[in-house]
């Protein structure tokens, strides 16, 4: 397990997939928000969310409170090139979990992962331009705003903006020596 303060990051287990699929998944409207794929309706045993096969090309981590173990949400390296030593990164919170500082933990957390772990010298994320807790928790691990696309995101019958934010492996070295 990836540790920080609060949060840790731990490999996915049968028993989170009904947790995580109820309430990120079934949210219609938040699952919208974060997946560029289309929603619709899909079983527990078939969820995003299940156990699957290692893959080189993703890292899915549960998200949970070290304190109690209990789920916090999901958070995922993914589009991971190895060649260029790059992935990106993603990060789902369950509702309750929301607003408590638990997002900007795992970003860094995730950052410890990707730098640390494996090396890579970049890492980035987008989310949707209006996505101002994802882009707070980003700022602070040391991330910036590379790019914006227009109308990038067909979301709940409208195009909203996107933003790419990116952190590279000196910057995040650096950060860590200046706490």
């Amino acid at each position: 397990m990836l540790r920080g303060e609060r949060i840790g990051l731990r490999v996915r287990l049968e028993s989170d997939v009904p947790v995580l699929h109820e309430e990120l998944y079934e949210d219609v409207l938040t699952r919208s928000r974060a997946d560029t794929r289309p929603w619709q309706p899909t079983p527990v045993g078939a969820s995003p969310y299940a156990v699957g096969e290692a893959s080189e090309g993703h890292a899915a981590f549960t998200v949970v409170e070290l304190t109690s173990g209990e789920v916090v949400g999901e958070a995922i390296v993914w589009g991971i090139d190895s060649h260029n030593r790059l992935a990106h990164l993603g990060l789902a919170l369950r509702p309750g979990f929301r607003g408590r500082g638990y997002g900007a933990e795992s970003v860094r957390v995730m950052c410890q992962y990707v730098f640390e772990v494996r090396g890579f010298q970049r890492v980035q994320l987008e989310t949707l331009a209006d996505n101002e807790p994802m882009i707070r928790a980003a700022e602070s691990a040391g991330f910036v705003q590379e790019g914006r696309l227009r109308r990038s995101a067909w979301v709940y019958g409208e195009y909203l903006d996107e933003v790419i934010l990116a952190l590279l492996a000196e910057d995040w070295a650096k950060a860590k020596t200046e706490a």
